[in-house]
């Protein structure tokens, strides 16, 4: 591996160590309730599928696609926008499809940034938010994101601290594994900063519908002027279940579209084309089955945190995503959270991610996804209660 630097730059992945005592477990015939990685259980909307088989069936659909997308799938995603914020994209200048959020925000750091450029990122975060920069080449400082401290306020600190200027902020809210929310006047800070210090913004956006309580994440383009300076990404994996069809979309500033279209058009051939077909179908169609998908990842949030509550284990109710984040309990942190989610397997037979997989931040936490039904995680409490008995 050492004639590969870029390889040299990357950690061992941490999920990966609880992921193998999990398999072995499992292979031992074990029966593990795995809340780990926050992988859709449930079905793609049936009118989506059912033209996916259609259109497959059509060989035209068969050949090579367009790397930036089909046209009336960038019209789709600009009448998304224009329905959800009331905000104008173009579709030829302001769109360009991705094959999911993590494909388009690979490529785009790969083309924006060079050795030497500095990124800014929350820590604890999504992990692709921080190594899409260090595969690029750049060099990340991290800035602390926590219930109990100000993000913005820590963000303007490691800014008046970096040399040289950082050129990307990539933030992610809806955030994933925090399940921290803003308002609009976060990101009407967050605009003026970046314009202040003349650097761009990335906002992952893939937990836009996923909101509970009567909230209503904004988007980063309800601020004018924001797309002087930002992008944002969309991923139908969680809003329609369709998490393996890989369909995502980035919208917003010209140039950096103009620059993410033209890395894809070297790269790929695009989504496959009755897929794309499909995904127009899932945007301008009725959307009644994403408020269904949401309210079942409510329903299931209520379910885990009342059980942990119920046997001793506190945790606050999140408004957003389809995770919950736990502090580990006081008379196990000294573990870490790798080995804290080890002894859970080991003891409870639950599987849950460690909070060190997505920085260093995070090592006092485990993240719960609401991957399994509520008799599966009843099935979770109960194992979990033993180690509070």
């Amino acid at each position: 591996m050492n004639q590969f630097p870029k390889m040299q730059r990357l950690p061992p992945y941490v999920f990966a160590m609880v992921n193998d005592l999990k398999m072995q477990m499992r292979r031992q015939g074990e029966d593990i309730v795995d809340l780990g990685m926050g992988n859709p259980d449930l079905p793609a909307p049936q009118h989506v599928v059912d033209k996916l088989t259609e259109a497959v069936q059509k060989p035209e659909n068969h050949r090579y696609s367009a790397s930036r997308g089909i046209p009336n799938l960038r019209r789709a995603i600009c009448n998304w926008y224009a329905r959800r914020y009331d905000v104008d994209m173009d579709p030829e200048t302001e769109a360009v499809v991705t094959i999911g959020a993590k494909e388009g925000m690979s490529h785009l750091a790969m083309v924006m940034l060079d050795p030497g450029d500095v990124v800014l990122t929350p820590d604890p975060t999504y992990p692709i938010h921080t190594y899409c920069a260090i595969i690029a080449g750049a060099d990340v400082r991290r800035v602390p994101i926590d219930k109990d401290r100000d993000f913005f306020q820590d963000l303007l600190e490691a800014t008046k601290q970096t040399w040289p200027q950082p050129k990307l902020l990539i933030i992610s809210f809806p955030h994933n594994p925090t399940t921290a929310v803003v308002d609009l006047e976060f990101f009407e800070k967050v605009v003026s900063f970046a314009k202040e210090h003349g650097m761009y913004v990335v906002h992952d956006f893939a937990y836009a519908d996923l909101a509970f309580d009567g909230y209503s994440p904004p988007s980063i383009f309800e601020v004018p002027g924001a797309k002087d300076v930002a992008v944002e990404f969309f991923s139908l994996s969680k809003s329609y279940s369709m998490a393996g069809w890989r369909v995502g979309f980035c919208c917003g500033n010209q140039d950096i579209i103009h620059a993410l279209t033209r890395i894809k058009s070297y790269l790929d051939y695009g989504i496959f084309q009755p897929i794309q077909i499909a995904s127009i179908i899932a945007l301008n169609g009725p959307q009644d089955c994403v408020r269904e998908i949401v309210d079942t990842y409510q329903y299931r949030r209520d379910g885990l945190i009342n059980g942990l509550n119920r046997i001793g284990w506190e945790i606050e109710y999140s408004q957003a995503t389809m995770f919950v984040w736990a502090k580990i309990p006081e008379q196990f942190r000294h573990m870490g959270s790798v080995e804290f989610c080890k002894f859970l397997l080991r003891e409870a037979k639950v599987a849950v991610a460690p909070g060190l997989g997505f920085g260093n931040n995070g090592d006092e936490h485990v993240r719960f996804a609401l991957v399994e039904n509520r008799h599966r995680t009843n099935q979770a409490i109960r194992g979990l209660k033993k180690i509070f008995s």
